[in-house]
């Protein structure tokens, strides 16, 4: 069987609220870890909540990276979906865990675009 992508869903718990809370470290944070596991970065965007919270996307030639943070509860919902067979998903998901100062992460992997075969498909004329 062939997937086209890896896609992580992970649960990052019993972390710093001061870091869940900071826009700047948390963008650096999710950047520094599509790096860290060899993806190219595209673009960026993130948005600070009132009285608290991050959410943001880190677009990558491989696909994406998220999170939403909930600084109160020390939690972070993270997202790394990943495209082909040259980026490990893990390795920016436990990067992220490490830099959260977390005490626990769960996740979740699932096969995106799974195929039992590759087919070829040859346009024609019409």
């Amino acid at each position: 069987m062939h997937e086209l992508g890896r896609h992580i869903l992970a649960e990052i718990y019993g972390c710093d609220a001061k870091i869940l809370n900071n826009k700047d470290f948390i963008e650096k944070i999710m950047i520094d870890s599509a790096i860290k596991a060899g993806a190219e970065v595209r673009e960026v965007a993130f948005h600070e909540f009132k009285p608290q919270g991050i959410s943001g996307v880190v677009i990558i030639s491989e696909s994406h990276l998220t999170i939403h943070t909930w600084p109160e509860l020390g939690y972070a919902a993270v997202d790394v979906f990943t495209c082909g067979s040259r980026i490990n998903p893990w390795d920016a998901c436990n990067y992220m865990t490490e830099k959260f100062h977390a005490r626990n992460m769960t996740a979740t992997e699932i096969k995106r675009g799974i195929f039992e075969q590759v087919v070829e498909v040859k346009a024609s004329n019409i």
